[in-house]
């Protein structure tokens, strides 16, 4: 039977700001169908979140040969996950949960050393929901995180106690409070590589420089513009070839900032854009997801068109990355339960010198490489592992953490 209370877990409280829930993200006729499919999955999904977990199937059963993924449940929803870039020792990866009525909560991921199974590192309380997570790329225990409190957003930084693994109830510490913002906060982007202390933080009108001093434990603004009232501000990228370049995504645009200035450089129109992600491994190239038109890739010296166009999803693109090391992968993931890998080289060069990819003549002609179907919600997060480039996590929003390997797609030499 269903009851209003377990409605309540995923559906009546979050009608206020359906966003929240996942559910804006379909057609209104669809909505009381996504509802009631996620009242099912309560009970098989809320797997607890100290112990190590198989990748579980509706009702709770292990897989059966359908994903050579491991899995691990968290308590409650979730939209972001992060690379822990900063742990040379371990692939370690971030999250943090999305609940309203709950006390939320920050697990720090391991993949274990045989890679076979995700270890709870850390679990930790966390006031708020968690709307964006950022891991520190020069410390493991310091992240950031933008939260809400039900009527208001915020951004803070945070640093992990030292010893919280000896400790019972460990408690996180604040470093610093990015309190500048008026409206709406999306995401905090942290200097591209290696120490530093600049941070940026975008809200729905403006980008934000700070400078940070984590042993002061203090955040000051360096420069604030404003984008402008027609342009609403929704998430963005540091350029890792050009730390003085971000790309800021609205909804009509991709614009480009110059942080010597803090002024537009340049932008690329486009229609619903969700992300925009850099690769790491070329200079000027820009992978963009968007709602309905799929996933586009930019060369940022010839703007007007992409170079170019991936179908995306069957329903909205919601994310994109660049493999750290790979040149040509990409991961995307939508709203229509999937996560799909993706190669598109740019040119004929890579066409030609892509050895590192075991491609068949199908996939030559086929830019998706293969499909990650294992998920019963909108798939939001996702993270390469920087220490092992050939390692992804994904995140769905019923608190399902996913680890692949693509090592199948790369040449055994």
């Amino acid at each position: 039977m269903i009851t209003k209370s377990s409605l309540d877990f995923d559906g009546f409280e979050n009608w206020r700001n359906p966003i929240a829930n996942g559910v804006a993200d379909y057609p209104v006729k669809g909505r009381a169908r996504i509802l009631a499919r996620n009242v099912r999955k309560i009970e098989a999904l809320k797997v607890p979140v100290t112990k190590k977990q198989p990748l579980l199937a509706p009702g709770g059963a292990a897989m059966q040969g359908g994903s050579s993924g491991i899995g691990y449940g968290l308590k409650y929803q979730a939209r972001c996950i992060s690379d822990v870039k900063a742990d040379t020792d371990h692939t370690s990866f971030i999250t943090g949960t999305l609940s309203l009525r709950e006390e939320n909560e920050v697990h720090l991921i391991r993949l274990s050393s045989g890679g076979t199974e995700l270890i709870c590192e850390g679990l930790f309380s966390h006031p708020n929901e968690i709307w964006d997570l950022a891991s520190c790329p020069f410390d493991q225990r310091i992240f950031s995180t933008v939260f809400s409190t039900g009527e208001s957003y915020g951004a803070a930084i945070w640093q992990i106690p030292e010893l919280y693994g000896q400790l019972n109830s460990p408690q996180l510490e604040q470093i610093a409070s990015l309190d500048a913002h008026v409206g709406k906060i999306n995401c905090v982007l942290w200097w591209p590589s290696g120490r530093h202390d600049k941070l940026i933080s975008i809200d729905d009108e403006n980008l934000l420089l700070w400078s940070l001093d984590c042993l002061k434990k203090v955040a000051q603004v360096q420069s604030k513009e404003s984008a402008g009232m027609l342009h609403y501000l929704s998430s963005g990228a540091w350029d890792p070839h050009d730390v003085n370049a971000v790309a800021a995504t609205c909804e009509s645009s991709v614009q480009f900032w110059d942080l010597r200035t803090m002024k537009k450089a340049n932008s690329i129109e486009c229609a619903h854009i969700r992300k925009a992600n850099y690769d790491v491994k070329k200079k000027h190239m820009l992978v963009t997801a968007e709602d309905e038109s799929g996933i586009h890739v930019w060369d940022l010296r010839k703007p007007k068109i992409p170079v170019k166009e991936l179908p995306g999803h069957m329903h909205w693109t919601w994310a994109v990355t660049c493999n750290p090391e790979y040149d040509g992968l990409i991961l995307s993931a939508g709203t229509d339960s999937t996560v799909n890998l993706w190669l598109a080289p740019t040119s004929a060069s890579d066409e030609s010198t892509s050895g590192s990819i075991a491609e068949s003549p199908t996939q030559q002609a086929d830019p998706l490489l293969n499909s990650y179907s294992d998920y019963e919600d909108s798939v939001y997060g996702l993270a390469w592992s920087s220490r092992e480039p050939w390692i992804f996590a994904s995140l769905s929003y019923d608190g399902r953490v996913v680890v692949e390997s693509i090592k199948p797609f790369l040449s055994r030499k």
